[in-house]
């Protein structure tokens, strides 16, 4: 199947949500999936897990709608690779974070490797 490149550059809750709603529904159907995550967007991979306390996770889960709290380890049950940009990292002040077990540190060629002649959406 066609890889899907997911890049996420926003650090809100919705772009992130959504990142993982693409990432898991397109590994979900057999798809190899690498979200890379850079600059604000690293937000959804530090192990301090800042978008869980977004309020939005409390709306989505009294919505029935699965939240990034569930979405990120389906993520990672799926195969769904994770990568934070190693130039990103720097860029934000986030060289020595702790990332979430399983995120790989790397950069854009490797993300561009791994999607080759794939889809890439940006979020």
């Amino acid at each position: 199947m066609t890889p899907l490149g997911i890049l996420l550059i926003s650090g809100g809750h919705e772009r992130a949500h959504y990142a993982l709603v693409l990432a898991t529904g397109a590994a979900a159907l057999g798809r190899p999936v690498t979200l890379f995550a850079t600059h604000a967007g690293l937000g959804l991979l530090l192990g301090a897990q800042p978008l869980l306390r977004d309020p939005r996770e409390a709306t989505l889960a009294a919505s029935g709608v699965a939240g990034i709290a569930t979405l990120l380890p389906a993520a990672q049950e799926l195969g769904v690779a994770l990568m934070a940009c190693e130039a990103g990292l720097a860029a934000e002040g986030l060289r020595d974070a702790a990332l979430l077990p399983g995120v790989e540190v790397a950069g854009v060629v490797t993300f561009l490797s791994r999607t080759g002649a794939g889809q890439i959406l940006t979020l």
